[in-house]
């Protein structure tokens, strides 16, 4: 069991200000996908094979950035709730939340370049498994802190598990090795963008 751990947990400050709690996840991530170089992401993604129902590759831009800014919220709401309780099993909680907020968000973070840039499928599969537990298991605790903020985890979390599908479902379509994908445009039918997409 996840208890409060101060070195490990992001500044009380952050919880307490609406603006930058919302605001953190979102710059985090936006800096991670442009370091990761988004144009060698689209290609490497277009070009690993994947299970059906992949998303195309411009939704993952809005669809994070509005997952980012909701879990900011529930983060902000959570803590400014449960951390001025007059429960000391509450505030306990509240900052074990913030805790778990951290490793969760730590381990969002780190995903996209173990997926994209070093191409790990076995690691990044790993992480997005022990971020859908952590996420779980964070609105476990925050829902005996304040409900809506565990509420605000559930698009988190559906679209975790949809993520957890298509990271394993890539991996295992391409015998968990991403190296050398590139698919040599002659080599793709024409009208196609995927390498497994048929014209």
């Amino acid at each position: 069991m996840t208890t409060y751990i101060p070195h490990l947990t992001l500044p009380a400050a952050l919880f307490h200000n609406a603006a930058a709690s919302i605001l953190l996840p979102i710059v985090a991530g936006s800096a991670v996908g442009y370091a990761t170089s988004p144009k060698k992401t689209q290609k490497t993604y277009m070009e690993l094979r994947q299970p059906p129902l992949r998303p195309p590759p411009w939704l993952f831009g809005p669809v994070w950035t509005a997952l980012y800014g909701t879990m900011g919220w529930a983060a902000y709401r959570a803590w400014t709730t449960g951390i001025n309780s007059l429960n000391p099993e509450t505030v306990a909680l509240t900052k074990q939340g913030a805790t778990l907020y951290t490793i969760q968000l730590a381990l969002n973070l780190i995903w996209m370049p173990i997926f994209f840039h070093f191409k790990r499928p076995v690691e990044a599969s790993l992480d997005i498994v022990a971020l859908t537990g952590t996420v779980g298991y964070l609105a476990h605790v925050w829902s005996k802190v304040d409900e809506t903020a565990a509420y605000a985890l559930v698009p988190y979390l559906a679209w975790l598990s949809f993520a957890n599908y298509l990271c394993i479902g890539t991996g295992y379509l391409n015998n968990w090795n991403f190296q050398d994908k590139e698919v040599p445009k002659a080599d793709k039918p024409a009208g196609t963008k995927y390498v497994d997409e048929k014209p």
